[in-house]
């Protein structure tokens, strides 16, 4: 059975920060991708950051400088350092755990954890 668990969401104050960490089971992790996305209410699903099997990262404009994804291979977990947080990064945050293999495209998404900023 193929699990993805989100962890460390909640409520910060703007300027302060949160990790993130994105925890699979029943995959080979060290093959898969993951993608960070956000999504809140009444907008458009947004790739935040990702992070690939060797280790290249890329984020979104609105988060660069602010937020570092890395990944721990023998933890199977990949994290999302967020730092100067702001309102507007209010939303669920959710992990996709991607990879090719044998040319069949296997995709796996964790239920979200919430992140809300606010004073």
């Amino acid at each position: 059975q193929v699990q993805i668990v989100e962890s460390g969401g909640g409520l910060v104050q703007p300027g302060g920060s949160l990790r993130l960490s994105c925890a699979a089971s029943g995959i080979i992790f060290s093959i898969y991708n993951i993608d960070w996305y956000r999504q809140a209410p009444g907008k458009q699903r947004e790739l935040v950051a990702l992070i690939t099997s060797g280790g290249i990262t890329n984020y979104a404009d609105s988060v660069k400088g602010r937020f570092t994804i890395s990944r721990d291979n023998a933890k199977n977990t990949v994290y999302l350092q967020m730092n100067s947080l702001k309102p507007e990064d209010t939303a669920v945050y959710s992990c996709n755990a991607v990879a090719t293999w044998v040319n069949h495209k296997y995709n796996y998404w964790g239920q979200g954890t919430q992140v809300t900023v606010s004073s």
